[in-house]
């Protein structure tokens, strides 16, 4: 049997394969960022990976952003998850909550009446979002927390999972990549802060690592994972120096044992990454970023992680793990309709691993 589809342990995590759906913005949440039936079928369709790493969730209000992604920080929120995470246990499967707060990557149109845009420094991003009020928009200039504000931001990843865990997750992720505020936070060019949260690098991940410190105490720090990308420049991210800043996290959390790092391939050609998480991170790896079937499986049996995620590959073929095993071709995906509302192009894609064997 191939590496890919025998168990593995990470943390408290018992997963069944070490194929990981990765978190993807699918934008199928309703306008009061709660889970659609849409969501259901979706992910109860993907219940056989390993592990499913739902999409990135917001907080809080102030973390949201984006058009029709979903948060955790209502009862009607979390009632809605609950549906989600039961179909998923009832097949089988594992999931686990990606906490996503967007911080300045933001427009107003997207957020509820009151919320706020907000990041480590008054930096607009030079990047837009759309919207289905008014199309593709500048993202606002956000407000510089406080420290107070920080405190109570991090109060709020962890009240978040908590509720995660209430909804029935088996755990959650923290979205430390793409641009996101622990990123602002992280990256030198977007925090210019002159406090112990801004400055050198420590200072620099001090937020996250607050944030992961916050919810290992609140959930287990085996129900915990991080996600890194070292180098990612989306959302108008620059670092002067990723991989110092990359190893200065992963350091800095190494004490709390949490049950695995998600860690992207960097785009930078000179910075290998899954060489860093190795270095200075413990924690399982998760691996993601351009793998298919034999070249994850090369990848896990050659030590370089624990389990290889999968993103696009999952869109069009609900049914991967099964493809996977039997060495079958893979399904498309229609890009038309990654962000757009309903079912059709999200939860209608055939299952079809019978069919074709």
């Amino acid at each position: 049997m191939s590496i890919l589809f025998e168990p593995v342990r990470l943390g408290e995590l018992e997963l069944a394969n070490r194929i990981v759906m990765a978190p993807m913005t699918r934008s199928r949440a309703d306008a009061r960022a709660v889970p659609t039936a849409e969501m259901v079928d979706y992910y109860r369709q993907r219940a056989s990976a390993g592990l499913i790493v739902a999409e990135g969730t917001a907080p809080s209000a102030n973390g949201l952003g984006y058009c029709r992604t979903p948060a955790i920080y209502s009862t009607e929120q979390i009632a809605a998850w609950r549906k989600v995470t039961r179909a998923v246990h009832d097949a089988g499967g594992r999931i686990v909550l990606q906490l996503m707060h967007v911080g300045r990557a933001a427009s107003h149109y997207n957020k509820p009446a009151g919320a706020l845009s907000v990041a480590p420094s008054a930096l607009r991003a030079n990047t837009q979002v759309f919207s289905d009020v008014a199309g593709l928009v500048d993202t606002d200039e956000p407000q510089a927390l406080a420290l107070d504000e920080i405190d109570t931001v991090i109060e709020e990843y962890r009240r978040a999972a908590l509720n995660a865990r209430e909804a029935g997750f088996d755990g959650v992720e923290l979205h430390c990549t793409s641009g996101y505020l622990p990123m602002q936070f992280m990256a030198s060019g977007s925090n210019l802060r002159d406090d112990r949260y801004g400055g050198n690098t420590e200072n620099r991940v001090r937020f996250p690592a607050e944030v992961l410190g916050a919810m290992a105490t609140a959930i287990g720090a085996g129900r915990v994972g991080f996600r890194l990308c070292p180098g990612n420049s989306y959302n108008d991210i620059s670092d002067a120096n990723p991989a110092a800043t990359a190893a200065a996290l992963c350091t800095v959390v190494e004490p709390l044992g949490l049950a695995y790092l998600h860690i992207m391939r960097s785009p930078l050609a000179e910075l290998d990454a899954f060489a860093l998480a190795h270095q200075y991170s413990s924690s399982g790896l998760i691996l993601n970023d351009g793998f298919d079937g034999p070249s994850a499986t090369a990848a896990l049996e050659a030590g370089q992680g624990e389990a290889v995620s999968f993103a696009r590959h999952f869109i069009g073929n609900p049914d991967l793990v099964e493809r996977l095993r039997a060495g079958l071709p893979l399904s498309g995906f229609d890009r038309k309709t990654l962000y757009s509302p309903g079912a059709h192009g999200y939860s209608d894609y055939p299952n079809g691993a019978r069919a074709l064997a």
